[in-house]
């Protein structure tokens, strides 16, 4: 089945639009939620290297539901297309086995289903976004759960927020061992309380599972937190988009349609 899509990932902060030609990610970009006035032109661009092809198609995932009848609106304007949305038209492509499924984020589904259709084994990912979520599968390619806390910038702009004197900082990878100074010491804290939570969780997963998993990391921070970092099998910033694919590919030959 030769796939010609426009995968739609609508997150908290951003729009990420993915074009597959023939089932290969071509094209990838991504814009500020903010700047709804280039959502339309964003999504003709995308849409232009398959507006031609036979079957091609728009599908989407959101966490964001307030969103969708603005986007619906932007890509039916842009293409003549309808979403048609993972989790509401499309069948989600994973079993899930955590406690309250009703509860659980669209996007965390999709990337778990994404890196078990590639690695075929129990695995964990990473999406270091707004939030940072730890996600992980059994061998049979279950979503089991796993661990939701803030992001780099939610964390950072807490700290500024929140006190009288502390600075707002931007993410980056410590310098030295120590922080120095205060800007640092707050990238040490932020830096290395996302890393630990990662680690620590990922071993209490693998007890679990009585077996270390590879660890997939996603997620706009994730090259920031985890570049070169041994516990990260690979970084995938588009795990997301694929994920959107697979929910498109597998439901459509599971219906026929």
């Amino acid at each position: 089945m030769d796939i010609h899509l426009l995968a739609i990932n609508v997150g908290n902060t951003r729009l990420a639009l993915g074009t597959f030609v023939a089932g290969e990610l071509r094209h990838v970009s991504r814009i500020s939620l903010e700047h709804r006035s280039d959502w339309k032109e964003a999504i003709r661009q995308a849409w232009a290297p398959i507006a031609d092809r036979e079957g091609a198609a728009v599908a989407g995932a959101t966490v964001n539901p307030p969103l969708i009848e603005a986007i619906e609106h932007a890509v039916q304007e842009a293409t003549g297309q309808a979403v048609q949305w993972v989790g509401r038209g499309l069948d989600v492509p994973i079993k899930n086995r955590s406690d309250k499924p009703e509860q659980t984020g669209i996007d965390r589904l999709l990337n778990v289903a994404a890196a078990f259709e590639q690695l075929q084994h129990a695995c964990i990912v990473v999406d270091a976004g707004t939030a940072l979520t730890v996600s992980c599968c059994n061998d049979a390619g279950e979503f089991l759960g796993g661990a939701i806390a803030p992001g780099a910038n939610l964390m950072l702009d807490s700290l500024h927020d929140r006190t009288a004197a502390l600075p707002r900082v931007s993410l980056a990878a410590p310098s030295a061992a120590i922080g120095a100074d205060t800007e640092q010491a707050i990238r040490h804290g932020v830096y290395h309380s996302l890393r630990g939570l990662v680690k620590e969780t990922a071993e209490n997963i693998a007890t679990e599972l009585g077996r270390w998993p590879e660890i997939i990391a996603t997620g706009g921070d994730a090259a920031a937190l985890f570049e070169g970092w041994e516990l990260i099998h690979a970084i995938s910033p588009d795990l997301t988009l694929y994920g959107i694919a697979l929910a498109y590919a597998e439901h459509h030959i599971r219906h026929d349609t």
